[in-house]
């Protein structure tokens, strides 16, 4: 292999190339090929190196006659920021006909950009068409990410931040002035008031909880992508319509789904679909306007896979 036969993006390429319009787009596809079963990717693999470091693989090909990769990373402990993760790692691309690596890009950007974009794609199937305020749970980076996906999906009147230091809240809401953004210090009454919520945190109980949600609302769940860590109650898993952006997948690392599951409250058949399944018109997703409904997202190789090769073929090398 040669250098110059590689692209390689950085995270400033990543950002520059991969808009968030795209990546929705993007994003609908590849979870529509997915439970069509057009793609194919085995579930991750994780390596524990200790307390607070992980090493994982995502494996997977966009068809069979598709580009096809992996990405590799690791989740470390940032020690700049207690309690937040840094995902550090590569998406390495290789092209079907020969079978040659032709590009790499920066897994940590893509990974923060197609997370975003997948929530939105979720809030578009499944939010109420009027919903119009929108709570943020977390101040991390996938909280500013969110806040530049949702709004292509939905015309939000009034945008609620809350984190547990209200000086990060009031940060993110000062890098966003042209949303209507304000900080919640109060997280149930903003649950009871979001029309959306976004759970962005690496908390490791629940931060909200389902009696503080109000029948209507669109609820993802995004922070913990493994088991273990929960963001919301057994109870909101219990009232939810759930959906997943991977049945298998869920069913093996969904952590508040498998603490509801291994309690005797739900089983496997509370996952009523996969988004791509709502998406292509085989399972409705909201059925009516009180419905709870809830997207978990965990992460799959083929939209990591789909976002490099989107930048591949519009950005080249």
């Amino acid at each position: 292999m040669l250098r110059d036969e590689l692209a390689i993006f950085d995270s400033a390429a990543v950002r520059a190339g991969l808009g968030y319009g795209d990546c929705i787009a993007v994003v609908r596809a590849a979870m529509m090929a997915l439970s069509a079963g057009t793609t194919r990717q085995l579930l991750r693999t994780m390596l524990s190196l200790g307390p607070g470091r992980t090493f994982a693989q995502m494996p997977g090909a966009l068809g069979d006659h598709e580009m096809f990769g992996t990405k590799t990373i690791s989740v470390f402990a940032d020690p700049q920021a207690p309690g937040k993760r840094r995902h550090r790692g590569l998406v390495v691309l290789f092209e079907p006909v020969e079978g040659r690596p032709v590009a790499v890009a920066d897994a940590e950007e893509i990974t923060h950009i197609r997370t975003a974009a997948a929530t939105a794609v979720a809030t578009d199937a499944l939010a109420r068409a009027d919903a119009a305020t929108l709570l943020i749970v977390g101040t991390g980076g996938q909280a500013h990410t969110h806040l530049r996906a949702l709004p292509l999906v939905r015309r939000f009147d009034r945008v609620l931040v809350w984190g547990r230091d209200p000086a990060r809240a009031d940060a993110v809401v000062a890098a966003f002035p042209d949303l209507p953004c304000e900080r919640a210090d109060d997280l149930a009454a903003a649950c009871g008031a979001a029309d959306v919520i976004c759970t962005l945190t690496a908390a490791a109980e629940p931060v909200v909880r389902g009696e503080w949600v109000r029948p209507g609302t669109h609820v993802n769940l995004v922070g913990s992508s493994g088991p273990g860590p929960v963001e919301v109650d057994s109870a909101l898993v219990m009232r939810s319509r759930y959906i997943a952006d991977s049945i298998a997948s869920a069913r093996d690392a969904a952590a508040e789904f498998l603490v509801a599951r291994d309690a005797g409250l739900v089983t496997d058949d509370h996952i009523v679909a996969e988004i791509g399944e709502v998406l292509l018109g085989r399972t409705p997703g909201r059925t009516g306007p009180t419905d709870i409904t809830l997207y978990k997202s965990l992460g799959h190789a083929v939209q990591d896979l789909a976002a490099a090769a989107h930048l591949y073929r519009t950005c080249g090398r």
